[in-house]
């Protein structure tokens, strides 16, 4: 009487489940009605017989109840998987009437009804329905013997004693099994759930790491592509102005627009070789900008004819995630002055590097800020995130009285325990 296990829909990402052990555990898991014919052939086959022979040489009222009883408990286990509840209250009505009838005790259905609570429903119902079977059996036996004691009428005499007991025995014994194979079930089910859901979880978080990547390579793209053509246009718009005038300075212009294009497509394949496994092999990549690259992004931008002044202090951290944070978040001021207030006289760069945080500032003094119709906001938005990892925030707006002001603070990893000396003012100061 092993019981199946409940259909349920394929796992999640082809997860394989261990089939039952043995092939007639197999065969009658995939075969309930079989089982549950075979259970209800076991008991009623027997019972109706002998229900019927007994009517028939000795017709009476009581033998046509018994009969009736034994139809409706043996089409009831037709249900004990689907509603083992109402299949116990009728092996209740069973053994009761037919303890009360004078006639053997029938509590054969409550055996296949105790199974079923303990299998179908929980351990607690099965023990509950067995006080329900001790009190109904006791109850009714103890009945019994004070009609005949009292002789309302003269049934045929039975030791309630030894009745009593085979009907407790049985019935620990029916819930004993049911619980050990429902527990069983129950844990197998569980384990089965728990893996299926594993397995769901498992798909989740590869579509959010993929989409995570996905960001990532957007914010790198945009930083690397803004900052980059932003920087090339302007110098372009000043070589064509010197071409005439100045031609050696429009020249050495023009040789930093190269070397601009050079540094961003370079950046470019760096990035976008991630997605391709193959060209990872052999393939010798520059690491990403840092702190000690801000010497070189300042000075791009100070031949593009801004006015920047650069100040830093601290030691900056160690962890080269927090440096690409700190070059990006200078790089994206620095552009957004460049493009929208070129005006400005002067660019001012501080960075401060403590042991728990990190700030950064970057502010203009341009009186007019242009509309930023060329822009799509993803560079603050990507800055946004980017700070966020370290549990910071990033804020840009207008200053008063005028000019426009980014400022980003985040959490420091860990100071670097030994680094070349930081830059200074004095070390980026702008060349006369």
């Amino acid at each position: 009487m092993t019981p199946s296990l409940p259909a349920a829909d394929p796992a999640p990402g082809a997860l394989e489940l261990p089939r039952p052990p043995g092939v007639i555990r197999r065969f009658l898991a995939d075969h309930p009605l079989l089982v549950d014919t075979a259970v209800v052939t076991v008991y009623f086959v027997p019972s109706i017989l002998l229900t019927v022979v007994t009517l028939i040489m000795t017709p009476s009222v009581a033998g046509a109840i018994e009969v009736a009883l034994v139809i409706a408990a043996g089409g009831s286990l037709y249900v004990r998987r689907q509603h083992p509840r109402v299949v116990f209250a009728v092996a209740m009505a069973v053994l009761v009437v037919s303890t009360l009838l004078g006639h053997l005790v029938d509590f054969v259905p409550a055996l296949f009804a105790l199974y079923a609570l303990a299998v179908y429903r929980s351990t607690s119902s099965a023990w509950i329905g067995f006080a329900i079977t001790a009190g109904a059996s006791l109850g009714s036996l103890g009945i019994t013997q004070l009609l005949r004691r009292t002789g309302v009428y003269a049934a045929q005499p039975e030791d309630p004693t030894s009745t009593g007991f085979t009907v407790l025995a049985f019935s620990l014994v029916a819930v004993l099994i049911g619980n050990n194979i429902g527990g069983r079930r129950r844990y197998l089910t569980a384990l089965i759930d728990r893996a299926r859901q594993l397995a769901r979880e498992r798909d989740q978080q590869a579509v959010i790491a993929a989409s995570a990547e996905r960001s990532r390579i957007a914010r790198e793209m945009h930083d690397i592509v803004s900052h980059s053509l932003t920087v090339m246009i302007t110098l372009s718009e000043g070589s064509a102005r010197l071409a005439q005038t100045a031609p050696d300075r429009s020249a050495e212009t023009m040789r930093m627009v190269a070397e601009t294009g050079r540094t961003a497509l370079g950046d470019m394949r760096r990035l976008l070789g991630v997605l391709r496994s193959d060209e990872l092999e052999g393939a010798a990549h520059q690491p990403q900008p840092g702190v000690g690259d801000l010497g070189e992004l300042v000075e791009r931008f100070r031949a593009a004819g801004m006015s920047v002044r650069i100040t830093i202090t601290g030691e900056p951290p160690a962890d080269i995630g927090q440096q690409l944070t700190v070059y990006r978040v200078v790089q994206e001021g620095l552009t957004n002055a460049l493009r929208y207030g070129p005006l400005a006289d002067t660019v001012e760069v501080t960075i401060r590097f403590r042991p728990e945080r990190i700030a950064i500032t970057v502010e203009d003094d341009a009186a007019v800020h242009t509309d930023a119709v060329e822009g799509s906001g993803r560079g603050l938005i990507g800055l946004r995130e980017r700070v966020a990892l370290y549990g910071g925030t990033l804020d840009a707006g207008p200053k008063n009285p005028a000019g426009w002001r980014l400022h980003a603070e985040f959490d420091a990893i860990r100071p670097a325990a030994t680094t070349d000396a930081p830059a200074t003012a004095t070390d980026l100061e702008e060349k006369p």
